[in-house]
């Protein structure tokens, strides 16, 4: 897997150059390639794990601790995720998702302009990748820099695009990508280990953009409720879904990860251990969060959940979880108190999820239940918990079937005990999505409303958040264009699938 890290190495590099305004006219030394010279295969790599890092990373602390996953360990750290639990957003909150995925979007738009032929393959699974990340950016922002961005220094201050008509461009992307595979010559176009998604399988990245255009789809389900347009258009979109093949496993990256500095999977990296085994300032600060304790271990339910000792390391046979923004003299604070589990922090060479079965099979879920797809939305809600089981358990035995079981007649966790089943589908999302892609389980509840996860203590708003601000890096760097904002925003302006917006 050395290879694969070079070739990352070349990315980094293209990276810079893309960004630079001008090209120098000079005599090109043989170790600094120009951009016609890293064709589509070299940039793959890197562009995959450098966009699963701001993913695993920024992007997942967020809804971590948003859907209160997460708390600070008050017993070591003072003032752990003050901004977070006050609600104080502003132009610098997690500015680094929008500033790290547009420079690393940039690497998929560099491999679909490339003009190097016979990579066709290659520029599908980038038209798949870019839309997979551009989504979110809509998700967490609305209108951004869309048709006039990802060009470095050819256009250093693109216009802003309406987020409506991104995300119809989106499935555009996608359609694309997959008549490129469909027409693609495999000898030609041969996709191998620098796919460190799925090597090169292309019947599996049909599936995973199946899978990203019903999640796009989906997104405005709730819209669609109310506004006539977007039923039409949904109606319209999920024809060509009829039939399709969507992911059933685990969508998982690794460039050969390893127990080296640089090289560790990056979220085991950052929660986890230090190549010499030293718990990282992250492992030590990050808590369970006393509500997804208690809503796990069965006090808030009456169904106990074997994930909870998965997704948090027991503590004398029991997980320990701290409420959000407690002070730290509180007497209601433990001793000590649940860092992250074994299910999630596997070791320093874990594959990293993309995209989860379990999402996978809740979007199912309620896209049959809306009778969007054809399929039964029981079983497939079903499936999507044995997914999330299935990742967290490795060989800890905990019982997906027994925890159906019990649970089916609950309302909010079960099937056939919830009134509400989008409220259910969402509220084992959030279970199934924590620690490793929380960020997901805040849009969906920014779109639904569930699960109704409780603020911290101190939260200076009654609500959380419908967006983040455009970044202070934004307001200098493309001061024409950025839409002008005031700090409540974040608060008052919406989504334009978020149906809460009237």
């Amino acid at each position: 897997m050395k290879r694969i890290f070079n070739i990352m190495l070349i990315v980094v590099l293209f990276s810079t150059a893309i960004s630079c305004e001008d090209y120098l006219d000079v005599n090109d030394p043989l170790n600094d390639p120009t951009e016609d010279q890293v064709t589509p295969d070299l940039i793959l790599a890197g562009a995959l794990v450098r966009s699963y890092s701001t993913q695993a990373n920024s992007m997942n602390r967020l809804g971590n601790v948003f859907m209160n996953n997460w708390s600070a360990n008050v017993n070591a750290f003072t003032g752990g995720f003050n901004e977070e639990y006050q609600l104080i957003i502003t132009s610098t909150f997690y500015n680094t998702i929008w500033d790290d995925l547009y420079v690393r979007i940039a690497n998929f738009q560099a491999m679909i302009d490339s003009e190097s032929e016979d990579f066709d393959n290659h520029k599908a699974i980038a038209k798949i990748m870019k839309a997979f990340y551009v989504q979110y950016l809509v998700d967490l922002y609305g209108d951004i820099p869309y048709s006039e961005a990802f060009q470095g220094g050819e256009n250093s201050t693109p216009e802003y695009d309406d987020q409506v008509a991104i995300y119809r461009d989106l499935i555009t992307e996608i359609n694309e990508a997959m008549s490129l595979i469909a027409g693609a010559d495999t000898l030609e176009s041969p996709v191998g280990v620098e796919d460190v998604i799925y090597n090169g399988d292309m019947n599996s990245w049909v599936a995973f953009a199946n899978t990203l255009k019903l999640r796009i789809l989906m997104r405005q389900s709730t819209l669609a409720e109310t506004d006539s347009e977007t039923a039409s258009y949904l109606n319209t979109q999920f024809q060509s879904l009829q039939g399709a093949t969507f992911i059933t496993s685990d969508a998982t990256i690794n460039p050969g990860y390893a127990k080296d500095t640089g090289r560790q999977n990056p979220f085991y990296a950052s929660y986890g251990f230090a190549v010499d085994d030293s718990r990282t300032s992250n492992n030590r600060f990050v808590r369970a969060s006393l509500y997804a304790q208690q809503y796990l271990d069965g006090t808030l339910t009456g169904v106990s959940d074997p994930r909870l000792s998965r997704l948090y390391d027991p503590i004398d046979g029991g997980v320990v979880g701290v409420e959000q923004g407690i002070d730290s003299n509180d007497p209601a604070v433990p001793d000590d108190i649940s860092g992250l589990g074994a299910g999630l922090l596997k070791d320093h060479t874990q594959d990293g999820i993309v995209f989860s079965a379990a999402e996978s099979l809740f979007l199912q879920s309620e896209a049959a239940f809306r009778g969007y797809i054809s399929g039964d939305a029981k079983t497939l809600f079903q499936d999507g918990i044995r997914a999330s089981f299935a990742y967290l358990a490795d060989d800890s035995g905990i019982d997906a079937e027994a925890y159906i079981n019990t649970s089916n007649s609950i309302d909010e966790l079960g099937w056939d005990g919830s009134s509400n089943k989008i409220e259910a589908i969402m509220t084992q999302k959030w279970i199934a999505t924590n620690g490793i892609n929380a960020i997901e389980s805040w849009i969906e509840y920014t779109r639904t409303g569930y699960p109704e996860i409780p603020l911290a203590i101190g939260a200076q708003k009654a609500n959380k958040p419908n967006r983040l601000l455009y970044p202070s890096t934004e307001s200098i760097a493309n001061s024409a264009n950025v839409p002008s904002q005031e700090s409540n925003d974040a608060f008052t302006t919406y989504i334009f699938w978020d149906a809460t917006r009237n």
